[in-house]
């Protein structure tokens, strides 16, 4: 159509131009009204096809299709997001299944390569260097939409607005698209402990434009429900708390923006905006992606992007306060086909003490060491949990461990077994490779399902039991 409209325009030009007449005139309008006329049904008809597409897998299908609709699903999200992700690098990870980085896929074959996967894992480590992120004890909430129907808002979540949940291609699982202005509560979040972490991963189309708002997460004071939707919900409510805010471009270079306000009783009384490395777009995906890691410790908050530390804030939260809203907020009209998608949100309390369990108690449990899915691979955000684990190795050098792995109830007994042996080898050659604690001070065990310490039936249940337990020997 646009060679036609090219070829037609230089040829009208050269007879209007140098040929001036009623006939060439004449000519010109009714080719110029036939193309657009043309063009017209043309663009009709793609528009119908592709409301047909959202259409179903927005509203998804019965019983016995949920695999085509979900494929359907994939093909629109790519659509709108700009292609943002790459099909070609897709794993064999199921779309249905729990989307968390040490979760296992049913039916899956969890016999990978371990040299292979824990060198990558350690190439990647040098990145995390200074990362020293360690998640809470106890994981109170885990969200990956798994549970929720393509298309719909999550059941467990309240808005003034609409998303959408959504599966990828490239990224797998589900993820909650937001494309509209509003605030977007998780109502199973209703207590902020004094300490407390909470991780999420976020991911953008790549040519996110500047002019679209930043995603804006809060935590605050005051009831968590409806009055979170009034426009004046911090001044009429006097509310206090803590907004963090990202934008995935600065407008200039290939980085985003981070910003940090602090309130008191409705007052904002400390702000500031930094530049920051990451929100890179991914060449390979062709996409924009981060990963959120928050550390709460009383008044004090940590705040990561990836492997990089944009606020460590002494005197964030205002003291005396009782905490119990955690919101997120999109606060102005997205542009064109700009979209955030939120995944993997695990909220964590408790500050673990290694040394105090390992060395006193005799047995240290973390969740924070993180493997791709159904792989032994170790993600590069686990850096701080294993230097932590490294360092009271290294100051108590007669101490001998035994490093075991826990799955949960995903998959069959063998694969998951098999799996949570191969992930305790790769926590102890990353301990021996990246750390230099000896090899002859660590043996490794794995227990896969076996031996669960919370629910299964629940996402954060079957979180909390995807672990791995130091046991002093």
């Amino acid at each position: 159509m646009k060679n036609s409209m090219l070829f037609f325009s230089v040829f009208c030009a050269k007879h209007f131009l140098f040929r001036p007449c009623r006939r060439t005139l004449k000519f010109y309008c009714r080719h110029i009204l036939f193309l657009s006329t043309t063009s017209f049904v043309l663009l009709t008809h793609a528009q119908t096809a592709g409301d047909v597409l959202k259409q179903q897998a927005g509203e998804g299908v019965k019983e016995g299709a949920q695999v085509a609709t979900e494929q359907t699903a994939n093909k629109v999200t790519d659509k709108v997001l700009g292609k943002i992700f790459d099909k070609k690098t897709k794993k064999t990870t199921d779309a249905n299944s729990s989307n968390n980085s040490n979760g296992t896929t049913p039916g899956a074959n969890p016999e990978n390569n371990l040299v292979k996967d824990t060198a990558d894992s350690s190439a990647t480590f040098k990145t995390y260097s200074k990362f020293d992120f360690i998640p809470g004890d106890k994981i109170l909430a885990y969200d990956n939409f798994s549970k929720d129907a393509i298309g719909d808002f999550p059941v467990s979540w309240n808005t003034n607005s609409a998303a959408e949940v959504v599966t990828s291609s490239s990224n797998g699982g589900h993820w909650l698209m937001f494309s509209k202005q509003g605030k977007y509560l998780p109502e199973y979040i209703t207590s902020l402990p004094d300490n407390f972490t909470l991780e999420y991963d976020v991911v953008c189309n790549d040519k996110f434009s500047y002019y679209s708002p930043e995603f804006s997460l809060y935590f605050l004071t005051g009831k968590n429900g409806k009055e979170v939707f009034n426009g004046w919900f911090m001044s009429d409510e006097k509310r206090s708390g803590v907004k963090i805010s990202i934008h995935p471009t600065d407008g200039l270079n290939n980085g985003g923006l981070a910003n940090a306000e602090s309130f008191e009783d409705g007052q904002s009384v400390i702000k500031n905006q930094v530049n920051t490395t990451q929100f890179k777009t991914n060449e390979e995906k062709g996409e924009r992606s981060v990963h959120v890691s928050i550390w709460r410790q009383r008044q004090r908050i940590r705040v990561y992007l990836n492997e990089e530390k944009v606020y460590d804030l002494p005197r964030a939260f205002p003291d005396n306060k009782v905490y119990t809203t955690l919101l997120f907020e999109i606060s102005g009209d997205m542009k064109d086909n700009d979209r955030y998608l939120l995944g993997n949100i695990k909220f964590a309390a408790g500050a673990p003490d290694t040394r105090e369990k390992l060395i006193s108690e005799g047995k240290f449990v973390t969740r924070g060491i993180l493997f791709k899915v159904n792989s032994d691979k170790i993600k590069p955000e686990s850096y701080g949990v294993l230097k932590d684990i490294a360092e009271v190795l290294t100051e108590n050098s007669s101490v001998r461990v035994k490093i075991v792995g826990h799955t949960d109830s995903d998959g069959s007994d063998a694969d998951n077994l098999a799996l949570s042996k191969r992930r305790a080898k790769a926590v102890k050659f990353a301990l021996v490779n990246d750390f230099g604690i000896s090899e002859s001070r660590m043996e490794t065990d794995g227990k896969g399902e076996s031996q669960p310490v919370d629910n299964n039936s629940a996402e954060e249940g079957k979180a909390n039991n995807r672990r791995v337990e130091f046991l002093k020997l």
